[in-house]
């Protein structure tokens, strides 16, 4: 009889259908080392590639940031050309207006004044009475000193008496030789002291004569300092001040300090025009007097005197105005904008621009001020790059960036 094989339940049918597969290759993934061994190279993949983009991002800033500091530590400046200038026929010149002649009045006696005659602006001539002063000391000394005198006026007399007879003794041999001298001589010393007296007599007259205070010249009284009753002490180095200060305005005097390069112009004797700010249109023909034949080395200009008739008055002295000369130089002169002046200890100088954009700083004699501009007298040329505004830290030799100056900085 057959075996009837068992019948297989639910469970064993799904294990024998599984164990087939037990046979095929296995289709899980890697073993878990090496997935680790892929994920620590993955991250090291990540931070070399973004360590390397931080490196190159910072090189990148360093170097924007360098180019930018180099960039900011050079300056840019604005440059212009100096300006050529045809020469004038006319030379124009500042002066200042003195008195021809100007002087303060002192007291040479001590008292207190009376009273004074003449005011400022007053119109006065030579000799003329300003101030009476009071001197009652001095009269005192005056009053002793002659009566001093006539003491040793009748002391004379007597000596004369007394030498006469003792001179008559003499030729009888009434008395000695010694005793006729000795007379002799009383009488020559009675002499003596009249003459003494006197001379003190006549320096108390003349000091006297100083309580009356006169003008020493012509011209007009410009300060008066006193006033009736106030002390007066003699002497200019005494304490006080002068009574009254006395100018002549008729001509008046004007320097003019010439440049050097037209220093050889100026003659002696030549004709000037003097205009003054007031007198809009007028024109005050002068003469050159004078000049002092040497350059001064502080300013290099020569110091010129233009006399200026004054007979209406109408020119104060202490004035400033404009004296033109004649002849002026037909020289071109070369002038630069005002804001291109640099000051220094050394003196004026200007920032020239070289072709390598190298700053040097260059010497400058200047001319005239023009306002705007300035001339100058040496040191530029027509050709020069001088900067504009220049800063007070720019130095010899340094490096700048030039960038065109718009017509408009030039006269800013």
């Amino acid at each position: 009889m057959p075996v009837q094989t068992p019948p297989l339940t639910s469970e064993q049918n799904e294990t024998e259908a599984v164990r087939p597969d037990e046979c095929r290759p296995s289709d899980r993934g890697p073993a878990p080392a090496s997935r680790g061994k892929i994920l620590i190279g993955a991250v090291l993949l990540v931070l070399l590639t973004a360590g390397a983009v931080t490196f190159i991002n910072k090189n990148s800033e360093s170097n924007a940031l360098a180019k930018e500091t180099e960039a900011v530590s050079i300056p840019t400046v604005a440059v212009v050309q100096p300006q050529s200038e045809s020469g004038s026929d006319e030379l124009v010149l500042p002066g200042n207006l003195q008195a021809f002649e100007e002087s303060p009045i002192f007291a040479r006696t001590n008292g207190y004044l009376l009273r004074w005659y003449k005011d400022i602006g007053s119109k006065i001539q030579k000799g003329e009475l300003l101030a009476a002063i009071d001197t009652p000391e001095v009269d005192q000394e005056l009053s002793q000193a002659k009566a001093s005198r006539e003491q040793i006026k009748a002391a004379l007399g007597l000596a004369k008496i007394s030498a006469d007879r003792w001179a008559n003794l003499r030729k009888t041999d009434s008395v000695s030789q010694q005793e006729a001298d000795q007379q002799a001589s009383g009488y020559q010393q009675a002499l003596a002291n009249v003459a003494a007296a006197d001379a003190n007599v006549r320096r108390l007259e003349e000091l006297e004569s100083f309580k009356n205070v006169y003008a020493p010249f012509s011209g007009v009284l410009t300060r008066r300092n006193v006033d009736p009753g106030a002390l007066i002490n003699s002497g200019a180095q005494a304490t006080g001040k002068e009574l009254f200060d006395v100018a002549r305005v008729d001509p008046l005097r004007v320097y003019v300090s010439v440049p050097q390069a037209y220093a050889p112009n100026i003659k002696v004797g030549m004709k000037a025009n003097v205009t003054l700010q007031e007198f809009p249109g007028q024109r005050f023909l002068g003469t050159v007097a004078r000049t002092a034949d040497a350059i001064d080395p502080a300013t290099r200009t020569l110091n010129t005197e233009v006399d200026v008739p004054n007979k209406d008055g109408k020119l104060l002295p202490g004035s400033f105005g404009q004296v033109h000369f004649a002849n002026g130089t037909s020289v071109p002169r070369i002038t630069i904008p005002v804001n291109a002046m640099l000051f220094r200890a050394e003196g004026p100088r200007v920032a020239v621009v070289d072709k390598d954009n190298t700053v040097h700083l260059r010497p400058i004699s200047i001319g005239r001020d023009f306002g705007n501009t300035l001339e100058i007298l040496g040191g530029l040329d027509v050709s020069d790059q001088i900067i504009i505004n220049p800063s007070d830290s720019l130095d010899e030799g340094q490096k700048v960036r030039v960038a065109k100056a718009s017509s408009g900085d030039t006269h800013s």
